[in-house]
């Protein structure tokens, strides 16, 4: 399943502190825990939506409720809680793992339907919203190469362009789940 966490962050003071702890501290300690097999970070380019992406691959709703994740990768925001805003989580179908966005692509997520994804020449993944918020709904996900992508004001309503800050961690078992197929 997809896991997904968007937020914004109001203090631009403590930001540069605050992206280095979610990216150098919080994605590894969550891809420590039994169940996370992906995690990545990304930045939004759009307008219209959180300014911060983390989307994992995990097993299901029940690592999120497990001891192991509220020990060692949930829960452990105490010190920036006051400056997230515009916090949401949402838990999609299954569609495998969540795709590795490299340095030189972007993220594209469209709320309204996979017709804009395929016009810009894209093959969407389809997610659909089974825990959590639920909302949107369902979403269509694709990686793009930066060359090819247009500018984000340009873009139709309700897609939205997002920047990986991080490499995409993968556990240590899916590696040796991999090397076993």
């Amino acid at each position: 399943m997809i896991y997904t966490v968007e937020c914004s962050f109001a203090d631009p003071a403590s930001e540069a502190q605050w992206n280095d702890f979610y990216s150098l501290e919080k994605l590894p300690a969550l891809i420590s825990v039994s169940g996370f097999h992906t995690s990545q970070r990304f930045q939004a380019l759009s307008d219209g939506c959180p300014t911060y992406l983390a989307m994992h691959t995990i097993d299901g709703l029940d690592i999120l409720t497990g001891e192991e994740y509220r020990h060692q990768g949930g829960g452990n925001f105490a010190s920036w809680q006051q400056h997230i805003t515009d916090w949401h989580r949402n838990l999609y179908s299954d569609i495998g793992l969540a795709p590795a966005v490299k340095a030189d692509e972007w993220l594209v997520l469209c709320s309204t339907g996979p017709e804009p994804l395929l016009a810009l020449g894209l093959h969407p993944l389809a997610m659909h919203a089974v825990a959590l918020e639920k909302f949107p709904p369902q979403r269509w996900l694709a990686s793009l190469p930066r060359q090819q992508a247009p500018l984000a004001g340009t873009l139709p309503e309700g897609i939205f362009l997002y920047a990986p800050m991080t490499e995409q961690l993968r556990s240590s078992s899916l590696g040796q789940a991999e090397q076993t197929r």
